[in-house]
């Protein structure tokens, strides 16, 4: 889940990735963003949330459904990027999770303009945000082991 980035749309791109990845190892997926998700009583094996990094905070929309939704004993993965994504966004972003008693099975930052990957400066920072995300989320799907719908 995600909150759509006004200007950018590397949350989108890394969710959908991510996504395609899991739906790839058998999950049965849906990406959703905050406004898709509001009206929706679901429950899931896997909650992925994408923050977007705003003053050095993760994405506020995003942050209030996830103090909405029960995640006591739900496993989560955490995803926190954007042009400003920091080490503090990212402990903040987690710290919910902790805060909610939930599973944090993972976390991962993306830059969309500081490199995510110095040793690929000549690349598209985008694509390697990108490319990472997905290998990333391949090791998660490989990692956890309960039941696949």
């Amino acid at each position: 889940m995600y909150d759509p980035d006004p200007f950018y749309n590397l949350d989108q791109q890394i969710c959908e990735s991510v996504g395609q990845v899991f739906s790839e190892n058998k999950w049965n997926v849906s990406v959703n963003t905050v406004a898709g998700i509001l009206d929706k009583e679901n429950s899931y094996d896997l909650y992925i949330f994408c923050a977007n990094t705003y003053n050095w905070s993760p994405d506020p929309a995003i942050t209030g459904l996830v103090k909405k939704i029960k995640l006591e004993n739900k496993n989560v993965v955490a995803i926190t990027l954007g042009g400003g994504s920091t080490k503090r966004s990212q402990r903040k972003f987690e710290n919910i999770f902790t805060d909610k008693k939930a599973r944090l099975l993972g976390s991962r930052s993306f830059w969309l303009w500081k490199p995510n990957d110095k040793k690929r400066l000549k690349e598209s920072n985008v694509k390697v945000a990108i490319e990472m995300a997905r290998s990333w989320a391949g090791e998660i799907a490989d990692d956890i082991h309960f039941p696949k719908s």
